[in-house]
């Protein structure tokens, strides 16, 4: 079948109604074709074309809840070193937020309390404040200050905008931008794609030229109506059947020990530290990896689990896992909420080796990999869990890892201008505890984030230490048992 058949075919298929959707789809599988394997079509009609993604759904449910709250804000701060032409950077957001829907979309309820996406109708502006006459203590006060303001501001989903900017003068050269986007539009891979693009409308634009932006196949409405028309049509039913069978019927919360009893209702605060690994061990580890059939991130992953076991004597553990769900090159190049979150269980005891928890590992993840599709929220829905306002479900703990991490600072001069990353302390977090490694310049950094109602610095700080023993551990005794593993400093 060519790419021109197979977009029509998608295309019928969406309009079809939901039960001929399923005989469709039960056909092709009968014929060995897999459809999630076909195109996503633009601009299909159908009534169903406003309804939100599954992650814009549980998104908005989350912030309907708290909508004072800004624990799902995505905050960025860039310091713009150079002649900066304040039109061409005016120009450049205007020209994104018209080039990608989800940054002019709002999502109302309905009178008969149904959500939908809705245009903005106003246009985005981009806020000016001219610090230059402070002396230079008192601006960077005030910078992290502003930082931290926005960071936390909350965002109205209803009436928006969802995407703020805000520009500040330092000197003649010398300007900060903060950028805060609600993550019901956003994610971390959009904003890798809003960097990039950004970058090539401000150079056109200081420099009289045109940007030459390719236009995107779809927009994100299209990708969320096609998910729906998908996974609605018997998809999902096979999917969570995987998911029942490798979660099972219990879902334990972790108990970690903490520095503070869990408040019934969590704050949200949360802080970070960052650290990086040493590159002896970093090399050992990629070394190991490769040659016992493992990716970084499962061997990475496989120590945090000995961490977690050893800390809370749990022999049933659940660690959230983020996937971009970029795995289709239409959606590669949209900003948007496309992250999914998996459930990765692993169920070992002090006696198993670290041999078995790596081989039961991989085996984990590579399921996981066939079955990515399903939406998080559906399986939250699916297993009916008992909610909590003090703990998140399923899971209480992430792990992420990136190889290859998007770095501002490397980003080549555009039209004059370089960049640099200004860090402030300010941090939300709706985990107790989330683990992110990432690779940038060949080196490999770690970082935890944790929630400040439950842990001091001090005790995660000495965590960071406990998880490199328990690594440099598993590579020099890989049949070793997990509770014979050295974890304390010596």
């Amino acid at each position: 079948m060519n790419a021109e058949d197979s977009l029509k075919l998608a295309r019928r298929f969406i309009e079809l109604p939901v039960e001929k959707r399923r005989v469709f789809l039960e056909t092709l599988r009968g014929e060995g074709i897999d459809f999630s394997l076909f195109p996503i079509p633009a601009g299909v009609s159908s009534a169903e074309r406003d309804r939100l993604s599954y992650a814009q759904q549980r998104m908005w449910f989350l912030w309907h809840l708290e909508p004072q709250s800004g624990a799902y804000n995505l905050p960025s701060a860039v310091r713009l070193n150079g002649p900066l032409d304040r039109q061409a950077l005016e120009r450049a957001f205007a020209s994104l937020v018209q080039r990608h829907e989800t940054l002019r979309t709002v999502f109302p309820r309905g009178a008969d309390d149904s959500l939908a996406q809705a245009p903005l109708q106003r246009p985005l502006e981009v806020a000016f404040e001219d610090c230059s006459g402070l002396p230079e203590a008192e601006q960077e006060a005030r910078l992290r200050e502003e930082a931290q303001r926005e960071s936390l501001q909350p965002f109205d989903l209803c009436e928006g905008p969802l995407l703020r900017v805000r520009l500040i003068r330092l000197g003649e050269e010398r300007h900060v931008l903060l950028l805060t986007l609600h993550h019901i539009v956003s994610d971390g891979w959009s904003m890798n794609v809003l960097i990039e693009e950004f970058s090539r409308f401000y150079s056109a634009y200081a420099t009289g030229a045109e940007p030459g932006l390719p236009a995107l196949p779809i927009q994100y409405a299209d990708y969320a109506l096609w998910q729906r028309s998908w996974l609605e049509a018997g998809e999902q039913e096979r999917q969570l059947e995987y998911w029942r069978g490798k979660l099972g019927e219990r879902h334990p919360v972790l108990e970690l020990p903490t520095d503070h009893p869990r408040p019934a209702v969590p704050s949200y605060r949360g802080s970070r530290y960052e650290f990086s690994i040493e590159p002896a061990l970093a090399e050992a580890l990629r070394g190991t990896a490769r040659r016992q059939g493992l990716t970084l991130f499962m061997l990475l992953l496989g120590g945090f689990n000995i961490l977690l076991q050893r800390y809370s004597g749990q022999t049933d553990l659940r660690v959230g896992v983020p996937i971009a769900n970029r795995n289709r090159a239409e959606v590669e190049g949209l900003i948007g909420l496309f992250v999914n979150t998996q459930v990765l269980r692993s169920v070992f005891d002090g006696r198993t080796s670290v041999a078995t928890l790596l081989a039961g590992l991989k085996d984990t993840v590579l399921g996981a990999q066939a079955h990515q599709d399903l939406p998080f929220e559906r399986l939250v829905e699916a297993f009916k869990v008992e909610r909590s306002l003090s703990h998140s479900p399923l899971f209480q703990v992430m792990y992420n890892h990136q190889p290859l991490v998007a770095d501002i600072e490397a980003l080549d001069s555009v039209a004059g201008l370089s960049f640099g990353q200004l860090d402030w302390k300010s941090r939300t977090t709706q985990f107790d505890l989330s683990l992110d490694t990432y690779e940038k310049g060949g080196r490999l950094y770690a970082a935890l984030t944790y929630a400040t109602d439950l842990f001091e610095a001090r005790t995660v700080e000495r965590m960071a230490r406990h998880w490199q023993n328990l690594l440099r551990g598993m590579l020099e005794n890989p049949q070793a048992s997990v509770d014979s593993l050295p974890m304390l400093d010596a």
